[in-house]
């Protein structure tokens, strides 16, 4: 395992002991609001910080972009992208479907990837150019090369109300045109599970980098594509994402191309 990826692996599953240890008592939890719909807990506080400590640790100088402390002040070609708890309503709910996600970037491009879902114990990892595993196994997305065949995930947009017009008329497009859509809520964990062949394809708009880089990594690694609706490569701080093996990814772009964001009024 590349050392850096295994600096990854041992911040993920620290944080990852934080988030189960906090869900065993969740009535404890302080919950607070960060907008419509979007919430934070100390829970999310807890596992950053503890990431963000051993990250530091072993790379001083790296830069660091996290869901609650931001951008860190410092300029480096490397740069971490870390959501503690992706599928933070969930965990409020005590719904299993929430996981933790840290991917590290060099010039913009990722380079590294681990996706923890600490309820199941599973480690998705991936390293530019060396294959995607989920524990030690390698992973690759699934075979079904109709989108009439496949089954899509996504995301609502919860956090922009004044989409959700026109992701409804998505909705239904895409509901037609594939064997079922599913909203788990937790996108980085929907990437993994694209990676792994369990779902054939992913979108959602309106999500952050930290949602989607080590996911991204992921599904690329185990022979799927990823980009933004227009199926450009820029997707990643556009704030959308299509992804899924290369035959449902090719069916999806026509469909998503007119909600993208490069194509919206601005």
């Amino acid at each position: 395992m590349h050392p850096m990826l295994n600096i990854a692996v041992k911040a993920a599953r620290r944080a990852g002991q934080i988030i189960n240890r906090a869900s065993l008592d969740l009535d404890l939890i302080q919950v607070s609001k960060k907008q419509h719909n979007d919430f934070v807990t100390e829970v999310d506080k807890a596992a950053e910080a503890a990431i963000i400590d051993a990250l530091r640790t072993a790379y001083p100088d790296h830069a660091i972009l996290a869901e609650e402390s931001g951008k860190s002040e410092n300029e480096s070609d490397y740069q971490w992208i870390i959501d503690p708890l992706d599928g933070t309503t969930n965990f409020i709910h005590g719904l299993p479907y929430y996981c933790v996600s840290i991917a590290l970037a060099h010039k913009g491009i990722v380079t590294q990837a681990v996706v923890y879902d600490p309820t199941r114990n599973d480690l998705y990892t991936a390293s530019r150019g060396r294959g995607a595993y989920l524990n030690d196994r390698r992973i690759r997305v699934g075979r079904r090369d109709r989108l009439a065949d496949a089954l899509i995930g996504t995301g609502f947009p919860f956090r922009e109300a004044d989409r959700l017009e026109a992701y409804c008329r998505l909705f239904a497009e895409m509901t037609r045109s594939c064997t079922g859509l599913r909203r788990p809520g937790a996108a980085a964990l929907d990437l993994a599970n694209v990676a792994a062949g369990r779902m054939d394809g992913f979108f959602e708009q309106g999500i952050s980098a930290w949602d989607m880089a080590a996911g991204s990594l992921l599904v690329t690694e185990a022979g799927g594509l990823v980009g933004n609706y227009t199926g450009d490569s820029n997707f990643l701080h556009l704030g959308e994402i299509v992804a899924g093996n290369p035959k449902v990814y090719a069916q999806m772009v026509p469909i998503l191309t007119q909600y993208s964001r490069l194509n919206q009024p601005s």
